[in-house]
Parts: structure tokens; sequence; C-alpha cells
């Protein structure tokens, strides 16, 4: 860093400052990965897709019977532990986890994993941008809000629009190479027959295992 002669202390301090904010929010906002790829899909998977990101239906579960809802608010306080440092807010905490849950589950997904991927992509940052453009938690590339949704990109910085967008695309990689998660991961992250992705993820996961 230079500092232009005759600038003194203040300048020297403002320059100094402003070096830090840059230094700071490029930090905060780049994030790991997510450069899903635009291909071609059936007629028949694209509409499956759209009804489900266009599920107006708040993320509220239902369970079976009494145990499975104390074996959920169980997970719901043992996650909520894990994930302060991350996420402060009490209450962001509950709803992003109460989200996971939830959109996880819809997709027929592993919460775990989810929250795994999560942790790679974004780290857990709602407003993050990869390099190549990816938006929010689980870093889904602006395409998608074309191809599947109504074309408002803003909208993958809303939790519950990016956790159903992301766990949704996942759910569609998953069939598309029938239940190969390794594969399904690469095609996520756009790095697909490569090991790093799938592996970073899998470590990820294991962070986020609940045994009740």
């Amino acid at each position: 860093m230079k500092v232009a002669a005759g600038g003194g202390m203040r300048g020297v301090c403002n320059a100094l400052i402003k070096w830090m904010v840059l230094a700071l929010l490029s930090c905060s906002v780049a994030a790991h990965a997510g450069n899903q790829k635009e291909e071609a899909m059936a007629d028949g998977v694209r509409l499956a897709l759209e009804r489900a990101i266009n599920d107006p239906r708040p993320p509220k579960p239902q369970f079976a019977d009494i145990n499975e809802r104390i074996k959920y608010l169980r997970w719901l306080g043992e996650m909520s532990s894990r994930l302060q440092k991350k996420l402060p807010d009490s209450q962001v905490r509950k709803e992003f986890l109460q989200t996971a849950w939830y959109e996880a589950k819809r997709a027929g997904l592993e919460p775990a994993m989810v929250l795994g991927l999560i942790q790679v992509e974004s780290a857990f940052r709602k407003y993050a941008v990869s390099p190549v453009g990816a938006h929010g938690y689980m870093q889904v590339m602006p395409f998608w809000a074309r191809v599947i949704g109504d074309g408002d990109r803003s909208k993958l910085f809303k939790m519950q629009t990016n956790l159903r967008y992301g766990c949704q695309i996942l759910r569609m990689y998953l069939d598309m190479e029938r239940g190969d998660l390794y594969l399904a991961l690469g095609r996520y992250n756009g790095s697909r027959g490569r090991p790093e992705y799938p592996n970073a993820v899998l470590a990820a996961w294991k962070n986020w295992e609940f045994n009740d």
C-alpha cells in the first residue's frame, strides 16, 4: 500500500482505514464455490422444478407422532448450539434451521448433508456472492431464477427461496446421477468428476450429524 507524500498522518490513517474496509468486504462477500451449469432438461423435469420452487406454503413441518416432533425439537436445539458462532442472532438461527430442515426433507435430502454443503459453499452467509456470481447460502447461480422462477434474481438472497432452490437443484442432480451423491455434488459445484468439492461437503457433513 502506497501513500502520497505530504498527506500527513491523517492521510496515512484514512488510506489504512480504506484498505482495511476493502479487505474485510472481500473476505465477507466472496464465497467458496457454486457454479452450476445451465443445461438442457426435459420439460417434465423443468415443470416439476417450477412447481416445487413456486409452492407458496410456508416451511411448517408435519409429524406423524409426538416422538417425531420431540426428535425434531432436540435436533433444532442441538444444531442451534453448534451454529451459534456463525449465526449469533437466535431468531435468525432458529428460522434458518427450521427452513433448512424443512426444505431438505421436502427434497428428500439429509438436513446434515445440506448444512454441510452450506458450510462449504457460503460459510452460512446469506449475502455471499461467489466469483462467478452464485448467490446466497447455497450459492445458486442466477440463471436458475430465469429457468424455473420468475426471473427475479434478487430473491435468491431470501432465506427460504435460496434454500428451496438449492435443495431442489441438488435433488434434480441426484436423480440425474441415479442417486450417486458424489457425482451429484460435483455437478452442483460445476466440477463433476473431480474429488475436491464432494470430499469437502462429505467432510463438513460430519459436523452436522445428529444422533438422538
